[in-house]
């Protein structure tokens, strides 16, 4: 239900920056199968959107995070069939690298620089949130 809604904010926040790197975080991303599926849709509207708006493919960085107890392991070793999966069967010709970092702890603290990531998303960890 929520795809659509992620898809017109990547969709707004590409258009109107196009950036070089596009940086993305997952806060509560697992370690089951759905893992990487949000952030395989961003990064397919994106490269669908830069095949339209012709500039230069984005290089993406994605920041996986978790509470420490995660089993980041297991999302690591999926990593080199997910990149060649969406590589050469899901994006266009000259689509930008997909680079992966693991970052884990508690978002109710700070674990990101400040202006470092431009998009986030969070599927199943805002019911932790205790106020908005």
């Amino acid at each position: 239900m929520t795809k659509p809604i992620a898809e017109e904010a990547i969709t707004n926040l590409y258009c109107s920056t196009l950036p070089r790197s596009l940086a993305i975080a997952d806060l509560g991303c697992s370690s089951g199968p759905n893992t990487l599926f949000m952030v395989s849709e961003l990064i397919k509207e994106v490269d669908k959107l830069g095949q339209k708006l012709g500039p230069e493919s984005p290089e993406y960085q994605v920041f996986l995070n978790d509470l420490l107890g995660n089993d980041f392991n297991t999302i690591f070793k999926s990593l080199p069939s997910f990149q060649k999966e969406i590589m050469s069967y899901q994006l266009g010709p000259g689509a930008g690298p997909c680079l992966f970092s693991g970052t884990p702890g508690s978002f109710y603290g700070r674990l990101f620089p400040s202006n470092s990531l431009h998009f986030v998303h969070s599927s199943f960890s805002l019911h932790w949130l205790s106020q908005k």
